[in-house]
């Protein structure tokens, strides 16, 4: 309750502070109405103060409810601890299989919530409270219930060794190899989820071409409907077909967009993919035989148009441009090489089958480009390419630093991201890879319209930024670490297949 009781005398201070604000607003207002003054000066700085006491208070509360969460789940795991010191040692299996029940119909009962709920957060809690630093970055508020729970999710099915080394990965800065960049509390959930599971599969017992090949056999599309005469379709596919689909319609939405087409890219996505399933006369991606896209519509249900609706379909001019999606694959040398079966990494997915990603090599599939990764340290060595032209080559390498969007928070993958000056070119900005960073359409024009800042970049590291209030948000790093060298390579033999490999690199 420590860290709480702090939370809550800060949020008083805050409060009592804006009561004095208002206090000396209203008797600045009257003197001035005395004198004849407005002093407009005192009433903006009273205005930005107002303003920055409501971010320091959301920030406060958002630690507060970490903090409570820890109390809560806490409980929760007692409690069950304590109806089973409750239980007479001599009970029966179903004697105690019930008395746990019990408990967590109280725990649903007093929480408001079904009992499947419960008994999901009951072992949530026990899971969080059997990992100390997890429980304690939750009860210092540096992290939500939410982070927590993707800890949970990510440690399933992880020997308690394998559970320990994830957990102080991410939360022990002493550990052999911590991770870089923003600290789980500093990133978005997702993107801690995602920071997580690349670890994760990295380090799981059983190889990721073996889940791979389990989970393949699930594959499957699914249809649920939804309000407002709406629906949802799911693929449940392979990474690599699902990171085709997404790249392949965002492309074709880009080239359809343009001063005549009404519809944003979120909206095109969807039109898209329809008129590739459903348009029996469709002659080019994306488009019917009379080169247009259907914005969809109600439907009449019988079957007699893919997608008929009052909503007329937009007319592309022309056959619809069908810029090329290109994927990077981040594979470790050995793994390409076949000698070990290391995961790669797959652009805005993550984890992929080393065979996979081999496949995609020897098939020569014209939008992936492979990035060959260093055994020593997990770095970049040098990005595979048929154009030699430098822009492409840093726009290329850009996308395989960042990743994503670099904007706070933000989840927008690199296909669909702008390459942007973070110094500006006629502020004597250069050209290279440390002054530039990706950005989302939406995000690269608020950097142009407001005070959001971004902090230098460097070759292998993406910019942070700082706020128009002057908070830091530090940059969002992925995790390189060695690859896996082959079984039985000797020291010596390591110093010399390195020697080897910079050699042929710099040839």
């Amino acid at each position: 309750m420590e860290g709480v009781r702090a939370s809550v005398a800060a949020l008083d201070a805050l409060f009592l502070e804006e009561a004095g604000l208002a206090s000396a607003d209203v008797s600045s207002a009257a003197a001035g109405s005395a004198t004849g003054a407005s002093g407009p000066g005192a009433g903006v700085d009273v205005l930005q103060r107002q303003y920055e006491i409501r971010l320091e208070r959301l920030e406060l509360v958002s630690r507060l409810e970490g903090q409570l969460a820890a109390v809560k789940a806490q409980d929760a795991a007692e409690c069950i601890r304590i109806q089973q010191a409750m239980t007479p040692p001599e009970a029966s299996v179903p004697e105690r299989t019930y008395a746990e029940m019990s408990a967590v119909e109280e725990i649903a009962g007093v929480l408001t919530v079904t009992s499947a709920a419960a008994g999901a957060f009951v072992h949530q809690a026990q899971q969080v409270c059997s990992l100390p630093p997890v429980m304690d970055a939750l009860a210092a508020g540096t992290v939500s219930w939410q982070h927590a729970k993707v800890v949970v999710d990510e440690t399933e099915g992880l020997s308690p060794a394998g559970a320990a080394s994830l957990v102080a990965h991410f939360f022990d800065p002493a550990a052999p190899n911590p991770a870089r960049g923003a600290a789980p509390g500093d990133l978005v959930p997702s993107r801690f989820r995602a920071k997580a599971r690349t670890w994760r599969e990295r380090h799981h017992p059983e190889s990721i071409e073996e889940r791979h090949t389990k989970s393949a056999a699930d594959r499957r599309m699914e249809y649920r409907p939804d309000k407002d005469g709406m629906a949802w379709i799911s693929l449940h596919v392979p990474g690599v077909t699902a990171a085709a689909i997404w790249n392949r319609t965002t492309a074709i939405a880009r080239g359809l967009q343009g001063p005549d087409e009404p519809r944003t890219i979120t909206q095109l996505r969807p039109d898209i993919a329809a008129s590739l399933l459903l348009d029996p006369g469709t002659t080019s991606p994306g488009t019917t035989s009379a080169g247009t896209i259907s914005s969809g519509g109600t439907g009449s249900g019988d079957g007699s148009s893919p997608h008929p609706g009052p909503t007329a379909p937009v007319q592309a001019p022309g056959q619809v441009p069908v810029p090329k999606a290109d994927v990077l694959v981040m594979v470790p040398v050995f793994s390409a090489l076949g000698v070990t079966d290391e995961p790669a990494i797959l652009d805005g997915h993550g984890p992929i089958p080393a065979s996979m990603a081999r496949k995609l090599l020897a098939d020569g599939a014209d939008s992936f480009y492979r990035v060959l990764v260093d055994p020593r340290d997990g770095a970049p060595l040098e990005i595979g390419r048929k154009s030699y032209r430098l822009p492409e080559t840093i726009k290329r390498w850009i996308r395989m630093r960042d990743r994503k969007c670099t904007f706070p928070g933000c989840n927008n993958l690199t296909a669909d991201n702008e390459s942007d000056h973070l110094q500006a070119w006629h502020h004597d900005g250069t050209t290279g890879v440390s002054n530039l960073g990706q950005l989302c359409p939406k995000h690269h024009r608020l950097k142009h319209n407001s005070g959001w800042t971004p902090t230098p970049a460097t070759t292998n590291e993406p910019p942070g930024w700082t706020s128009p209030t002057g908070r830091h948000y530090p940059a969002e790093q992925h995790d390189p670490e060695p690859t896996h060298w082959p079984p039985g390579i000797l020291p010596r033999q390591r110093s010399q297949l390195e020697e080897a490999l910079l050699k042929h690199l710099a040839s």
